[in-house]
């Protein structure tokens, strides 16, 4: 049988072949010691590569055992949590377009479910039934059609399963989801429940968000809500990004006029008057509605109900490179 010194030039060589320059490995008698470079890749890649690099090892003869040792360098990540004061304003359904719309300009992104008690975006990103698994207790994401890993508390309970918990159990599962392993992700997108209580206080002091983008509809008691929501960020020291005003402005699909059921405006003058950007107008349309139900937010494809979603991305991705660094 061959020294170890007499192995480490076929095992080099075995494991370029199928790593690169990924793994680095030393021979002690007949077990193989490598470390593994996971860097820059998606969590769903890990294991298929560990599992080759373990076989090549496993391929030179007189190596009998390997013990192989993952390690990446931690990319600095930047959060967008996306918030509003009440429900109803359409928060999951930006929080997602978003996601897609930062994507599609470069960024590597994750979306975090953090509506604990609402989730929706399992249904929005069309990954319904899909379920995290766990390396080392900790979550990893779940790849989506759009690119977009997502972890929710909708993949770990049932659909129709009540989540009646207590704050500190909230936090808890927040923690998990925004400490899970984003492989090289270097954006999350946070969608936060409504209201300003136990989830966002927690998301402030334990995973301050670099920013945060605040929906509102048009009408007066929305906007209330919303610049609590707003105070809530701008006590805590953390910038506004914008405001966007959704549901703004309805088409009737058969005479093509146009009504504003929710009123008219109402966020723009709420954000010129707090002095803040104002980053769009998103339509209530029901392709948007129909869309998200069945798993197709419209920012990711080409459909000209998808055009409001595209100057709000702009306008957050300008910001994380100008301002969320």
């Amino acid at each position: 049988m061959p020294d170890s010194s007499q192995l480490q030039a076929p095992l080099d060589a075995a494991l370029v072949l199928v790593a690169g320059t990924r793994a680095t490995a030393r021979i002690e008698e007949t077990r193989a010691s490598i470390i593994l470079d996971v860097s820059g890749l998606a969590p769903e890649e890990h294991d298929p590569l560990e599992a080759r690099v373990r076989a090549a090892a496993l391929s030179v003869l007189g190596i009998e055992t390997v013990r192989i040792a993952l390690t990446s360098q931690r990319t600095r990540r930047v959060s967008i949590a996306v918030a509003s004061g009440k429900g109803g304003v359409g928060k999951s359904t930006v929080s997602a377009n978003l996601a897609i719309g930062l994507k599609a300009r470069g960024r590597r992104v994750g979306l975090v479910d953090a509506d604990i008690y609402g989730p929706s975006q399992p249904r929005l990103m069309r990954v319904e039934g899909s379920k995290p698994t766990a390396r080392d207790k900790v979550l990893q994401p779940v790849p989506t059609p759009y690119g977009v890993p997502l972890l929710s508390m909708g993949q770990l309970v049932a659909a129709d399963q009540a989540i009646a918990w207590r704050g500190p159990m909230a936090a808890g599962a927040l923690g998990q989801l925004v400490d899970a392993n984003w492989g090289d992700a270097d954006t999350l997108v946070l969608d936060l429940p409504p209201g300003t209580g136990d989830v966002q206080l927690t998301m402030i002091q334990k995973h301050r968000p670099a920013g945060a983008v605040i929906v509102s509809t048009p009408q007066d008691l929305a906007l209330i809500d919303a610049r609590r929501a707003i105070d809530l960020f701008q006590k805590a020291g953390i910038p506004i990004i914008g405001l966007i005003e959704n549901m703004a402005g309805y088409a009737c699909p058969h005479c093509g006029e146009v009504s504003d059921p929710f009123g008219q405006g109402g966020a723009e003058g709420a954000a010129r008057e707090l002095g803040i950007p104002f980053l769009g107008r998103i339509p209530l349309d029901i392709a948007i509605r129909t869309g998200s139900d069945a798993g197709l937010p419209p920012a990711a494809g080409n459909g000209p109900e998808g055009a409001a979603f595209a100057p709000i991305a702009d306008a957050v991705a300008r910001w994380i490179e100008t301002e969320g660094r």
